[in-house]
């Protein structure tokens, strides 16, 4: 097929009409030769573009174009640029050069504030720094020179400048160094990465606590020493520096800047008081003072407890809003308060009437309807009823009863809603000593069984040298706080070395207790005590009648308690009384006699983990002679609680049988040192201690025939105290004396 040819069967397929037809022009053009059919039906748009002349004649069509009729020039006719003819010459444009005209004054433009503080601290920062580099440590540091060091950590440093007038540098370091990841994670094996990392957040940390004490522009600049450089420590040159990981000390170089300080304060409500100058003078924060986060903490705590104890019942303080201003450098304080006005306290209403009435509950409460509100008190209604052990919650709230008026304060009544805790508890204990052997003892209560805190208790006693059975009823917080009222029915029998006693008793007690929760300076008990008790004195010959008595007794005890701990003390000390006079009948025989005993201990804190502990007791009987006295009502010393190393009962005069007989007079001396070992994170002590005491048939204390024992223990603390473990032997040990005695308690000795 000829050209023409082809070119007419490719323009026949672009006259076929559509997309189909144009792609299939396209791959015939693609190709040098197929034949195509030709067609005349093509869409009008084609026929206009492509008519049919252009099919039968191609040749002669496209030589009938304008393009075709167009001379083509001869290009080598064309002229060169160099010879072409030159421009007509352009008219002249002149225009003034700029320094001789006129321009329009130009404003110079206000600094930034906060670029000239930025230079302003650059500049203070130059002063400072010692930016004088060594040859060849292009990687140091630039340092304050002559700086104040602060060691916070074996791996962490703060530099602070020399003259620096900054107070609270010590408690910055304090604080930096109880935040700080470097510092916590002092002894791990981190790779140069993780060091960076730390030190950059480390960075951050500081900068917060600058700000904090009112520092908002200190600039804080960290280095690392301790870096193997290239050829130390047997790197080659140009090999990449490593971290000693146990030399390398992270610094922090401290710029602190200027302190900023309060301008403006506001406190809210606080002028619209009655009282305001008072409560203004409970924020002691004014303006002037420096910026201080801690301070506005602090100070919006004693505002706040101003207001709660001065009859403000409803008093809102808000959280404190600081708005820096970094042109004066001064900040903003606004404390949103809400007063509300003042109340007095009206009637306590009980969610559980029957269970712990509203007039109960005002017994226990410390404020009277009528007394000024005051938040502590409230506080501590709650703690005291969660502290009867009769409720598994409470909540304790104020509502306004009658609405404060001007110059009137309110009326505010006092709604405690609780939730009843389990109320029955079955107990068991189980101890032993040398001397005494084993005691099991176990008990049954119910802790509200006659409303409002009655108890019934059922208690038994099974051991070596005692048996007892009994019940107990205790009315607690009885006619006042803490106040209990006790009586106790029980019959026992106690097999000791000095004496056989089978005893029926029955007593009764009215006394103000110190408790775990609320220990108390000062508390006393006064008593009745019934006792039938038949005894024999273990010397007896195997035929010889029991001795029977009946004793009326009125126990008296007061004690004053300065110490810190009811189970563990550490410092302060102890001073208590007791007086018992009694009535003893045997055989028809009267005689009375009253007896005392004194107990005073310290307590000293000695090189921050060592508590020295001293005890003395002394004892007499009045009166009577010692043979008129049942053995169960004379002293004895020795054992756990007395003469450790001895047995139970075991120091004082013995009879032909070298059985303890007793005596009308008693003396005891203890000192202990209570020493942390830091074992089980601080739980674990380690106790020396000395003991002595002396058991006379006088009536007055004597040092005579001193027994003496020393020895060791251990303290295990919990949270309801320690557990004490004793060993101890007898120093002038006497025949019979055992060589060692072990002891085992709840609390401390003494």
């Amino acid at each position: 097929m000829s050209s023409a040819g082809i070119f007419r069967a490719r323009l026949e397929l672009l006259r076929s009409g559509g997309l189909a037809s144009v792609c299939a022009a396209i791959a015939i053009l693609a190709q040098p030769v197929p034949a195509v059919a030709q067609s005349r039906n093509a869409d009008k748009e084609l026929e206009d573009l492509i008519p049919d002349s252009a099919l039968d004649n191609p040749e002669a069509w496209a030589g009938d174009t304008d393009a075709a009729r167009t001379p083509v020039p001869d290009i080598a006719s064309i002229e060169s640029p160099d010879t072409l003819a030159p421009m007509s010459a352009m008219p002249e444009i002149a225009l003034p050069w700029p320094d001789e005209t006129d321009l329009p004054a130009i404003q110079p433009l206000t600094p930034d504030p906060d670029i000239a503080l930025a230079e302003e601290q650059a500049k203070q920062a130059g002063q400072l720094l010692d930016t004088a580099v060594p040859e060849g440590e292009s990687s140091a540091k630039a340092q304050i020179a002559n700086a104040a060091i602060v060691k916070v950590g074996n791996q962490v440093e703060l530099a602070f400048p020399p003259d620096a007038a900054l107070p609270e540098r010590d408690a910055i370091a304090a604080r930096f160094g109880g935040l700080s990841n470097l510092k916590a994670l002092d002894d791990n094996d981190d790779n140069l990465a993780q060091l960076t990392r730390r030190a950059k957040e480390d960075i951050d940390l500081l900068q917060q606590v600058m700000r904090v004490y009112g520092y908002y522009d200190a600039q804080v600049i960290q280095s690392i020493a301790g870096i193997e450089r290239p050829g130390e420590g047997g790197a080659a040159s140009g090999q990449r520096a490593r971290v000693d990981v146990n030399k390398a000390v992270v610094r922090f170089d401290v710029i602190p800047g200027p302190q900023y300080k309060l301008a403006k304060i506001d406190l809210g409500d606080i002028a619209q008081a009655a009282d305001a100058a008072r409560l203004r003078a409970a924020f002691k924060l004014n303006s002037g003072d420096p910026v201080n986060s801690d301070r506005i903490v602090e100070e919006r705590t004693h505002l706040d407890t101003a207001l709660g104890e001065t009859g403000y019942a409803f008093a809102k303080v808000g959280e404190p809003e600081l708005t820096i201003d970094h042109e004066p450098r001064t900040g903003d304080l606004a404390i949103p308060v809400t007063t509300g006005g003042t109340y007095a306290f009206g009637r306590i209403v009980s969610s559980m009437p029957k269970f712990l009435s509203g007039h109960h509950l005002e017994e226990i409460a410390r404020f009277e309807p009528g007394d000024l509100y005051k938040r502590s008190l409230v506080d501590d209604l709650r703690q005291a009823v969660l502290a009867t052990g009769l409720v598994s919650s409470v909540t304790v709230k104020a509502r306004e009863a009658t609405a404060a008026s001007l110059g009137q304060p309110g009326t505010v009544d006092i709604d405690v809603d609780i939730t009843k805790a389990p109320l029955r508890t079955i107990a068991g204990l189980i101890g032993y000593s040398t001397g005494e052997g084993v005691r099991l003892e176990g008990s049954w209560e119910h802790r509200n069984l006659f409303p409002p805190e009655g108890m019934l208790r059922v208690r038994g006693v099974l051991g070596t040298r005692e048996q007892l059975a009994g019940v107990t009823f205790r009315r607690n917080n009885f006619w006042g706080r803490d106040q209990v009222l006790t009586a106790d029915l029980y019959a026992q029998t106690r097999d000791t070395d000095a004496f056989n006693a089978r005893t029926a008793s029955f007593i009764a007690s009215f006394e103000r207790q110190t408790t775990l929760l609320f220990q108390k300076p000062f508390v006393w008990s006064v008593g009745l005590e019934a006792v039938a008790t038949s005894e024999l004195q273990d010397a007896a010959a195997a035929n010889t009648p029991r001795t029977t008595y009946f004793i009326g007794a009125i126990p008296l005890s007061a004690q004053f308690d300065d110490s810190d701990s009811l189970l563990d003390p550490k410092k302060g000390f102890r001073v208590g009384l007791r007086l018992s006079p009694e009535l003893s009948v045997q055989d028809g025989t009267k005689s009375t006699y009253l007896k005392a005993q004194f107990d005073a201990s310290a307590y000293l804190p000695v090189a921050g983990k060592v508590v020295l502990a001293a005890r003395t007791r002394l004892g007499t009987i009045q009166g009577t002679d010692l043979a008129n006295i049942a053995p169960s009502r004379r002293f004895y010393a020795g054992g756990g609680g007395s003469v450790r190393g001895y047995g139970y009962q075991a120091v004082g005069p013995r009879d032909a049988s070298n059985n303890p007989t007793g005596g009308r007079s008693l003396a005891e001396f203890s000192l202990e040192a209570r020493v942390k070992t830091g074992l089980v994170g601080g739980a674990v002590s380690v106790v020396p201690f000395v003991d002595a005491g002396s058991v006379g048939t006088g009536g007055t204390p004597t040092l005579s025939g001193l027994q003496v024992g020393a020895g060791v223990g251990l303290r295990y603390d919990t949270n309801f105290g320690p557990i004490r473990i004793d060993v101890g032997t007898p120093l002038n040990r006497r025949k019979g004396d055992s060589r060692i005695g072990v002891y085992v308690a709840l609390g401390q000795a003494f």
